[in-house]
């Protein structure tokens, strides 16, 4: 059976790229496209007082939202298995159920009910922070290609999930891989920095990045590697790197209880502050 890629729309700007992303990618990994849209009712009504008449009107104007979804899908890819699904419930919590039968879920950067300005809709965050498997957030116009995969690489087992997905799109789209590692003396050495080797410092990161990446070259001997070793922070690095990539995939060893304390800081801080689309790859 093909994957499924889900995607996620609203009647937004940013819902109709997503779409754009998710019927490329499709069309690249050879998967079913699944158009969702929730409709969450409770705003408008209650079990004791409900809005008569409304039902229609939410149900035609969702219908009219799957309708467009598909047609740009369509038109985006016409080789693609493109079908639509009419949920109830907070769009969030939709997203984050189909998850789980998904090969990735994507959504928009920000939708019909972000804040002017917010560069992360609280959709995207919520799914993001609790779906499991990858979930690309669309902020990048999918007309522009760079031709690179940028990852962020550590030394814990929580990044291999995000490796295996960033080779997999890496050799889908015959693109370079990225994956950039960073290092940082501890804050107490800082004022006495120059007693440090930090040439050898450096050679040792680069070896320990060689490392993580050793086995994955193997796997994926037609992905061309680039090793970016950078001494900086995680999330100032992989910003920079965004600015020239058509996707960063990072992973997240949250393991917070609730809302965004799932994700950790690094990857809250790429996904609020990167340049182009995020895939989150969760364990």
């Amino acid at each position: 059976m093909n994957p499924v890629i889900v995607v996620g729309v609203d009647g937004s700007a940013a819902a109709t790229a997503a779409v754009e992303w998710a019927a490329d990618d499709a069309a690249r990994a050879a998967a079913r496209l699944l158009i969702v849209h929730a409709v969450d009712r409770s705003p408008y009504e209650t079990a004791r007082f409900p809005a008569l008449g409304l039902g229609d009107a939410v149900t035609l104007s969702a219908e009219s939202v799957l309708a467009d979804a598909e047609a740009v899908a369509r038109k985006r890819q016409p080789g693609i298995d493109v079908t639509s699904e009419l949920s109830q419930g907070a769009a969030a919590a939709v997203l984050r159920g189909q998850a789980g039968n998904a090969a990735e879920v994507v959504i928009g950067g920000r939708g019909l009910g972000s804040l002017p300005g917010a560069m992360l809709g609280s959709v995207s965050t919520h799914v993001a922070g609790h779906a499991r498997g990858p979930v690309v957030v669309v902020r990048s116009d999918p007309d522009t290609s760079h031709g690179e995969i940028v990852v962020g690489l550590d030394d814990y087992h929580a990044c291999e999930p995000a490796l295996a997905y960033a080779f997999e799109q890496a050799m889908l789209r015959a693109s370079t891989l990225r994956a950039v590692y960073t290092w940082q003396l501890p804050n107490h050495a800082h004022v006495s920095e120059t007693i440090h080797d930090l040439d050898q410092i450096h050679a040792d990161q680069c070896r320990i990045a060689a490392g993580i990446l050793k086995g994955w070259r193997q796997q994926y001997p037609q992905v061309a590697v680039v090793e970016d070793i950078r001494r900086t922070h995680p999330v100032d690095a992989l910003v920079s790197a965004s600015e020239k990539a058509d996707l960063v995939v990072v992973g997240s060893q949250g393991r917070g209880a609730i809302g965004t304390v799932m994700l950790g800081s690094v990857t809250l801080g790429v996904l609020y502050h990167g340049r182009n689309s995020v895939a989150v790859v969760r364990p």
